[in-house]
């Protein structure tokens, strides 16, 4: 039930239909999509109803706000980022009725009771390595003032403290700080990016980071800046 976020009975009906070997049990939930969630339109358009905005056919921060009560999660929780990514949400702190309704029918919700227990898988889902990319790779997009190509350092800096809260990179506090101290301007996409592979494949010591790889200048500047103030040690 919380890798599948579906109900009781349906979780039983596949154990027993696999004589309760749990693998045996997931191949036979996703090859019978008739047994999974089926959601209720009408059911859709009421919870859509209950958080759109009174002057425009959108859910804005106060529905927003709204749904994280209902769903007993903070507005600043970073499942409601895995939500968003879900809804393929445009913006942060909306949604619109496309977005909501399609983005709960793909994950088989049509109540706020259902929602609510399909949190932990979605929680979950950060743990994914791949999963944990796409949703990194969506939150500058989703993160970002509309119009604009890249991201304000005070929001990227509190994006970034969210995501690698999850992963445990023990620089990230350092690279807020560099960013602060010595950048003080907008983040670009490939930045952002980058940044992920940096954090991933480099170890926090830097004893496999090349001077001559094809870092963004700024990542360079960071190694730079750690060195400078004795974070890390060269030739470490």
């Amino acid at each position: 039930m919380a890798i599948t976020g579906t109900s009781e009975k349906v979780a039983l009906q596949a154990l027993k239909a696999s004589d309760w070997h749990l693998e045996g049990a997931f191949d036979f939930f996703y090859s019978q999509p008739q047994i999974r969630a089926v959601t209720d339109s009408r059911h859709l358009e009421e919870l859509y109803n209950r958080y759109k905005d009174p002057y425009v056919d959108m859910i804005m921060v106060d529905g927003v706000s709204l749904l994280c009560n209902d769903l007993q999660v903070e507005p600043q929780d970073i499942v409601m980022l895995v939500v968003s990514w879900h809804m393929k949400a445009a913006t942060m702190c909306e949604f619109s009725r496309q977005e909501f309704i399609s983005g709960l029918q793909s994950l088989g919700v049509d109540s706020i009771e259902k929602f609510r227990e399909k949190i932990p898988s979605l929680r979950a889902e950060l743990k994914d390595e791949n999963k944990f990319r796409e949703i990194y790779n969506f939150a500058f997009g989703w993160a970002k003032d509309q119009g604009q190509k890249s991201l304000a350092l005070d929001t990227a800096i509190g994006m970034w403290q969210l995501l690698f809260a999850e992963k445990h990179w023990p620089l990230v506090d350092y690279w807020c700080q560099f960013l602060q101290v010595r950048h003080n301007k907008a983040i670009s996409r490939d930045t952002w990016s980058q940044l992920l592979e940096f954090a991933k494949t480099i170890d926090p010591q830097l004893s496999n980071y090349d001077a001559e790889g094809a870092w963004p200048y700024l990542i360079d500047e960071f190694v730079e800046y750690l060195f400078e103030n004795g974070i890390v040690q060269r030739g470490n």
